[in-house]
């Protein structure tokens, strides 16, 4: 498996998720200490989905991401590059039309979607600029774009100790609960090594997105960044 800090190769990236796919959910509500399904209904109320809405869920694994917005009435396409989450994902939710594609060459037409969101993948891209590209290129002029994604804490000794917790803890507790806990080592590297919030707010602003801007959640954990097409 590629390390974070080496370059991420596509086919090592989605044998990863192949194998962490059976108990994915699982695993990131215990990791996550149940943050996980907050984080998720901070993602619906920044999409803010219309009833028919045309809303494109990229990495959403098994469509735990996906089904909020099937529920408020949206025509929501979980999109997702690992075989292995789709196949749980269809097992567990067949009313989604769950669909297989690469985040930098996305199977859709220009201006297909109203809004696009991605929830904990887009540093698991191997180009994530191609991938902001990618998003901007299906969406409505005026759609708009939602990216949550896991950034940097705010208060110094909090990253310390959170730093410390990715590194060591998280991997030696997905031994307990995954079915693949190597792939949390990746995680914890991936983690590390991306932007922080001003940073990815840079990068979504050269693919070509308008006015983005960030909210942090869980004191910068996670950070929500939000641009209009």
């Amino acid at each position: 498996m590629a390390r974070a800090e080496l370059d991420k190769q596509p086919t090592d990236v989605r044998r990863m998720f192949d194998a962490v796919a059976k108990r994915y959910d699982v695993t990131n509500d215990v990791l996550s200490l149940g943050q996980d399904r907050r984080w998720r209904r901070d993602v619906i109320e920044a999409v803010a989905p219309a009833y028919g809405d045309r809303v494109l869920d990229l990495a959403a694994g098994t469509g735990t991401s996906s089904k909020p917005f099937a529920d408020r009435g949206a025509m929501v396409v979980p999109c997702d590059f690992s075989i292995g989450m789709l196949t749980v994902g269809k097992r567990a939710r067949p009313e989604l039309p769950f669909t297989a594609g690469d985040g930098t060459r996305l199977p859709f037409a220009d201006d297909t979607f109203d809004a696009v969101t991605i929830s904990f993948g887009l540093r698991n891209i191997v180009d994530p600029l191609q991938g902001l590209r990618e998003m901007r290129r299906v969406t409505r002029p005026g759609g708009r774009l939602v990216v949550c994604e896991f950034s940097h804490p705010t208060w110094r000794p909090f990253r310390t100790v959170y730093m410390e917790y990715l590194m060591k803890a998280l991997p030696a507790i997905s031994r307990t609960v995954s079915s693949s806990p190597d792939a949390y080592v990746y995680l914890a590297e991936s983690i590390r090594a991306w932007p922080d919030q001003e940073g990815l707010a840079a990068l979504v602003a050269e693919a070509g997105w308008s006015a983005p801007q960030w909210r942090n959640l869980s004191g910068g954990v996670v950070a929500l960044h939000r641009a209009t097409a």
